[in-house]
Protein backbone atom coordinates (compact mmCIF):
# COMPACT_ATOMS: atom_id res chain seq x y z
CA UNK A 1 0.00 0.00 0.00
CA UNK A 2 1.35 3.39 -0.99
CA UNK A 3 2.54 5.53 1.86
CA UNK A 4 1.56 9.15 2.00
CA UNK A 5 4.05 11.28 0.11
CA UNK A 6 6.00 13.82 2.11
CA UNK A 7 5.17 17.43 1.38
CA UNK A 8 6.27 18.23 -2.18
CA UNK A 9 7.20 14.61 -3.04
CA UNK A 10 5.46 12.50 -5.61
CA UNK A 11 4.29 9.00 -4.72
CA UNK A 12 5.82 6.43 -7.10
CA UNK A 13 3.45 3.48 -7.15
CA UNK A 14 5.40 1.76 -9.93
CA UNK A 15 8.58 1.76 -7.82
CA UNK A 16 6.65 0.48 -4.80
CA UNK A 17 5.38 -2.47 -6.88
CA UNK A 18 8.93 -3.21 -8.07
CA UNK A 19 10.29 -3.64 -4.53
CA UNK A 20 9.04 -7.25 -4.41
CA UNK A 21 11.69 -8.24 -6.99
CA UNK A 22 14.77 -6.99 -5.15
CA UNK A 23 16.83 -9.90 -3.79
CA UNK A 24 14.79 -12.48 -5.73
CA UNK A 25 15.62 -14.69 -8.68
CA UNK A 26 15.06 -12.80 -11.92
CA UNK A 27 14.61 -15.95 -13.98
CA UNK A 28 14.88 -19.68 -13.57
CA UNK A 29 18.44 -21.00 -13.43
CA UNK A 30 19.85 -22.24 -16.73
CA UNK A 31 22.43 -24.69 -18.00
CA UNK A 32 24.73 -23.51 -20.82
CA UNK A 33 23.82 -25.04 -24.19
CA UNK A 34 27.35 -26.49 -24.51
CA UNK A 35 30.37 -27.09 -22.30
CA UNK A 36 33.43 -24.85 -22.66
CA UNK A 37 35.08 -26.09 -25.85
CA UNK A 38 38.09 -25.49 -28.08
CA UNK A 39 36.21 -24.55 -31.29
CA UNK A 40 34.40 -21.67 -29.54
CA UNK A 41 37.66 -20.57 -27.91
CA UNK A 42 39.29 -20.60 -31.36
CA UNK A 43 36.46 -18.46 -32.81
CA UNK A 44 36.82 -15.96 -29.96
CA UNK A 45 40.61 -15.82 -30.31
CA UNK A 46 40.30 -15.28 -34.08
CA UNK A 47 37.55 -12.64 -33.77
CA UNK A 48 39.46 -10.62 -31.17
CA UNK A 49 42.95 -11.46 -32.44
CA UNK A 50 43.92 -12.52 -28.91
CA UNK A 51 46.85 -14.84 -29.56
CA UNK A 52 47.68 -15.74 -25.96
CA UNK A 53 49.06 -19.29 -26.39
CA UNK A 54 47.49 -20.46 -23.10
CA UNK A 55 44.17 -20.56 -25.02
CA UNK A 56 45.31 -22.80 -27.91
CA UNK A 57 48.80 -24.27 -27.48
CA UNK A 58 48.49 -27.37 -25.27
CA UNK A 59 52.23 -27.79 -24.68
CA UNK A 60 52.68 -24.14 -23.73
CA UNK A 61 49.55 -24.09 -21.55
CA UNK A 62 50.72 -27.23 -19.72
CA UNK A 63 53.95 -25.45 -18.77
CA UNK A 64 52.11 -22.50 -17.17
CA UNK A 65 50.49 -22.07 -13.76
CA UNK A 66 47.25 -23.20 -15.43
CA UNK A 67 48.61 -26.67 -16.18
CA UNK A 68 46.55 -26.85 -19.37
CA UNK A 69 44.36 -24.95 -21.80
CA UNK A 70 42.01 -22.29 -20.47
CA UNK A 71 39.34 -20.08 -22.03
CA UNK A 72 39.69 -16.30 -22.26
CA UNK A 73 38.06 -14.93 -19.08
CA UNK A 74 35.92 -12.43 -20.99
CA UNK A 75 34.08 -15.38 -22.60
CA UNK A 76 32.30 -16.06 -19.29
CA UNK A 77 28.91 -14.81 -20.46
CA UNK A 78 29.28 -16.24 -23.99
CA UNK A 79 29.06 -19.85 -22.74
CA UNK A 80 25.59 -19.39 -21.28
CA UNK A 81 23.91 -17.31 -23.97
CA UNK A 82 20.77 -19.12 -25.11
CA UNK A 83 20.20 -19.93 -28.75
CA UNK A 84 17.95 -17.15 -30.03
CA UNK A 85 14.52 -17.57 -31.52
CA UNK A 86 14.90 -15.08 -34.40
CA UNK A 87 11.20 -14.76 -35.20
CA UNK A 88 9.77 -11.90 -33.13
CA UNK A 89 13.15 -10.81 -31.70
CA UNK A 90 12.54 -7.12 -32.55
CA UNK A 91 9.18 -7.19 -30.78
CA UNK A 92 10.90 -8.68 -27.71
CA UNK A 93 13.40 -5.80 -27.62
CA UNK A 94 16.24 -8.09 -28.69
CA UNK A 95 15.56 -10.75 -26.04
CA UNK A 96 16.54 -14.15 -27.46
CA UNK A 97 13.35 -15.83 -26.28
CA UNK A 98 9.99 -15.10 -24.67
CA UNK A 99 10.12 -14.23 -20.97
CA UNK A 100 7.37 -16.38 -19.54
CA UNK A 101 8.16 -15.72 -15.87
CA UNK A 102 7.42 -12.85 -13.54
CA UNK A 103 10.31 -10.40 -13.37
CA UNK A 104 10.88 -6.63 -13.17
CA UNK A 105 11.55 -6.23 -16.90
CA UNK A 106 8.07 -7.47 -17.74
CA UNK A 107 6.56 -5.39 -14.90
CA UNK A 108 8.27 -2.25 -16.23
CA UNK A 109 7.21 -2.99 -19.82
CA UNK A 110 3.61 -3.38 -18.64
CA UNK A 111 3.85 -0.03 -16.81
CA UNK A 112 4.93 1.71 -20.05
CA UNK A 113 8.70 1.67 -19.46
CA UNK A 114 9.37 -0.17 -22.74
CA UNK A 115 12.65 1.48 -23.72
CA UNK A 116 15.80 -0.40 -22.71
CA UNK A 117 19.34 0.92 -22.63
CA UNK A 118 22.19 -1.23 -21.33
CA UNK A 119 24.31 1.07 -19.19
CA UNK A 120 27.11 -1.07 -17.79
CA UNK A 121 28.40 -4.56 -17.10
CA UNK A 122 31.07 -5.69 -14.66
CA UNK A 123 32.65 -9.13 -14.74
CA UNK A 124 34.36 -10.86 -11.81
CA UNK A 125 36.38 -14.03 -12.36
CA UNK A 126 37.06 -16.54 -9.57
CA UNK A 127 38.99 -18.92 -11.82
CA UNK A 128 39.78 -19.59 -15.45
CA UNK A 129 37.45 -21.92 -17.30
CA UNK A 130 38.77 -25.09 -18.89
CA UNK A 131 37.48 -27.09 -21.81
CA UNK A 132 34.80 -29.42 -20.45
CA UNK A 133 33.47 -27.04 -17.76
CA UNK A 134 29.69 -26.92 -18.17
CA UNK A 135 28.31 -23.71 -16.71
CA UNK A 136 25.02 -23.09 -15.01
CA UNK A 137 23.73 -19.68 -14.02
CA UNK A 138 21.42 -18.07 -11.51
CA UNK A 139 20.33 -14.45 -11.79
CA UNK A 140 19.16 -12.29 -8.89
CA UNK A 141 17.83 -8.73 -8.90
CA UNK A 142 20.30 -6.63 -6.93
CA UNK A 143 18.57 -3.25 -7.03
CA UNK A 144 16.01 -1.02 -8.71
CA UNK A 145 16.53 2.72 -8.47
CA UNK A 146 13.96 5.33 -7.69
CA UNK A 147 12.49 6.85 -10.83
CA UNK A 148 14.99 9.08 -12.62
CA UNK A 149 14.52 11.77 -15.23
CA UNK A 150 17.05 11.63 -18.08
CA UNK A 151 17.30 12.92 -21.64
CA UNK A 152 15.71 9.62 -22.72
CA UNK A 153 12.72 10.17 -20.46
CA UNK A 154 11.68 8.95 -17.03
CA UNK A 155 12.72 5.49 -15.94
CA UNK A 156 14.44 3.12 -13.57
CA UNK A 157 17.91 1.65 -13.38
CA UNK A 158 17.58 -2.12 -12.92
CA UNK A 159 20.63 -4.07 -11.75
CA UNK A 160 21.00 -7.85 -11.59
CA UNK A 161 23.83 -10.23 -10.75
CA UNK A 162 24.38 -13.46 -12.62
CA UNK A 163 26.41 -16.11 -10.80
CA UNK A 164 28.25 -18.67 -12.93
CA UNK A 165 28.98 -22.14 -11.57
CA UNK A 166 30.70 -25.26 -12.88
CA UNK A 167 29.92 -28.49 -11.02
CA UNK A 168 28.53 -26.35 -8.18
CA UNK A 169 31.70 -24.23 -7.83
CA UNK A 170 31.32 -20.48 -8.35
CA UNK A 171 33.63 -19.48 -11.21
CA UNK A 172 32.51 -15.90 -11.77
CA UNK A 173 29.83 -13.22 -11.55
CA UNK A 174 28.43 -10.53 -13.78
CA UNK A 175 26.71 -7.36 -12.65
CA UNK A 176 24.49 -5.99 -15.43
CA UNK A 177 22.54 -2.74 -15.36
CA UNK A 178 19.93 -1.39 -17.75
CA UNK A 179 17.85 1.77 -17.83
CA UNK A 180 14.17 0.96 -18.49
CA UNK A 181 12.45 4.14 -19.62
CA UNK A 182 9.16 5.46 -20.93
CA UNK A 183 9.90 7.01 -24.37
CA UNK A 184 6.70 9.07 -24.17
CA UNK A 185 8.23 11.10 -21.31
CA UNK A 186 11.14 12.56 -23.32
CA UNK A 187 11.27 16.23 -22.43
CA UNK A 188 8.51 15.88 -19.80
CA UNK A 189 8.67 18.10 -16.75
CA UNK A 190 9.86 16.40 -13.58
Amino acid sequence: MAEMAKAGEETDEVRERLEVYVGKQMSPGALAPDPVNRPMIRHWVDALDDRNPVYEDEAFAASTRHGGLVAPPAMLQAWTMPRPKIEGIAERGGAPDEMAYDNPIIALDEAGYVGTLATNSELEFDRYLRPGDHLEITTEVESISNRKKTSLGKGYFLTWITTYRSAGEVVGRQLFRVFKFDPSTIGAAS
